[in-house]
């Protein structure tokens, strides 16, 4: 099973865009954008087709069925069958949800548009191309309160695994859940306000939730709890809050793969930055509690008192449990590391430097060229096939006055060229600029992206 986290954002989103709050300037200065919560499940069926759903490029061709948990606004806005009626050979779709939210979409249709509507109420399954979907009553009544009156549901998904999609609900109907789980994707709009009285989940009433599901043995062996309707309630460590619970947060876009056989796809980030401008820090904090292996590209300068201190202080903060690999060889690394590891190459830098040096070529740059196309093919082609995540840190020296030697703006055109080529071939790219970083490409990673 594919489940794409299309939004993972409450319903004023997080950054709220009118809100000048700590958490909010954090989100927007850290590049964290989450749109209101909705999901597609292997391409053909849509969770909560909210205002958001569609944005950025979304490819929702193959959806067929379109569940709706309940009628309020963030979680259903009728416009997308606009949308849907305007696409060139629409193929029937059904709509299935609470009553009361299925009619709020009829006046969106014509009289002979190939929708079927389908009620559900709490315990209705239905059959969803590939998939069966069973209805399970939310503590969210749309009337304001928390009781499970049938107006709001959670949904369970199965096919070859079990997903649980459990938004806007203060509590988990236990006694009426199936499972196993290998996913479910749980509210936590309040994060650590707990007196919002609202039908929601806070941190502690997430921690319950999450303990419950494994006390009762409704999680699979090796089962993701992932945080869902995010908002400015919750704290910038929500990373490191969440891992303490077992569960985890992650970016708008993600695509979960689970069940039998399913391998998590592998991601690679570029992370560039000035000189001392936190990018390794950056790098070593996103791949911690992880299993790392460190990649040091530097190449020994015996001779240099000041080099030499350099490198001691890198090896010192060095997590102990990390395997520290010393070599100018990424690509062999990349193209040994298994599934569920993580590569930390620092930097790329010295990788050119180590390139170059081999070659002879500080003065020949036609030389120095030829070394480092060959060079950047292979480590491109191990970046691409490697089965493990990949943080790889680099410097920006194209940003300053141009150096007065020929072999420093030899070096400068050289960094250039290799980090547009390594960026090319990674899923994600950041500048860190005073410690703060930016996403360039992709999404901005978090502890357990």
């Amino acid at each position: 099973m594919q489940v794409k986290l299309l939004g993972t954002g409450s319903a004023d989103r997080w950054p709220n865009p009118f809100c000048s709050c700590a958490r909010c300037q954090w989100a927007r200065s850290a590049g964290v954008h989450r749109d209101r919560t909705s999901v597609l499940v292997d391409g053909e069926l849509l969770i909560d087709p909210g205002p958001d759903v569609g944005a950025r490029g979304a490819d929702l061709t193959g959806v067929r069925t379109v569940l709706v948990t309940h009628g309020h606004p963030d979680h259903l806005d009728p416009a997308f069958l606009l949308a849907w009626t305007w696409a060139d050979g629409s193929a029937p779709l059904t709509l299935a949800g609470p009553s009361e939210a299925l009619d709020e979409c009829r006046p969106w249709v014509g009289p002979r548009a190939p929708v079927r509507f389908v009620p559900l109420t709490a315990g209705a399954e239905l059959a969803a191309g590939s998939l069966r979907v069973r209805a399970h009553a939310a503590a969210h009544s749309t009337g304001g309160g928390v009781e499970h009156d049938g107006t709001a549901l959670l949904f369970e998904v199965a096919a070859d695994a079990r997903l649980l999609y459990a938004t806007d609900t203060a509590s988990l109907p236990h006694d009426d859940l199936g499972g196993p789980y290998d996913l479910v994707l749980l509210d936590l709009t309040f994060g650590d306000v707990t007196d919002h009285g609202t039908a929601h989940l806070d941190l502690p009433g997430f921690g319950r939730e999450v303990t419950r599901l494994r006390t009762d043995g409704r999680l699979a062996t090796g089962g993701r709890v992932v945080a869902v309707h995010l908002s400015h309630h919750n704290p910038p460590d929500i990373d490191a809050r969440l891992a303490a619970l077992g569960a985890e947060a992650l970016a708008d876009g993600s695509l979960v793969a689970v069940g039998p056989g399913s391998v998590r796809p592998a991601r690679r980030l570029l992370v560039t930055g000035g000189a001392r401008s936190g990018k390794s820090a950056r790098a070593e904090a996103l791949v911690g509690g992880r299993q790392v292996t460190y990649v040091a590209t530097a190449p020994a300068y015996p001779d240099d008192p000041e080099w030499v201190a350099r490198i001691a202080g890198h090896r010192d903060r060095r997590p102990a449990d990390w395997v520290v690999v010393e070599t100018g060889d990424v690509a062999e690394v990349l193209r040994d590391a298994p599934s569920g590891r993580t590569i930390l190459v620092d930097c790329v830098t010295l990788w050119l430097t180590g390139i170059v040096d081999a070659a002879d070529a500080w003065q020949d740059p036609v030389g120095a060229e030829a070394a480092v196309t060959e060079a950047l093919s292979v480590l491109v082609a191990a970046l691409q096939a490697t089965a493990a995540d990949v943080v790889l840190v680099t410097n920006e020296v194209g940003a300053g006055i141009a150096p007065d030697t020929s072999s420093g703006r030899l070096f400068r055109d050289l960094l250039g060229w290799v980090n547009a080529g390594v960026a090319a071939a990674c899923d994600d790219v950041e500048l860190v600029t005073c410690g703060i970083p930016r996403a360039l490409k992709g999404a901005t990673w978090t502890t357990s992206t």
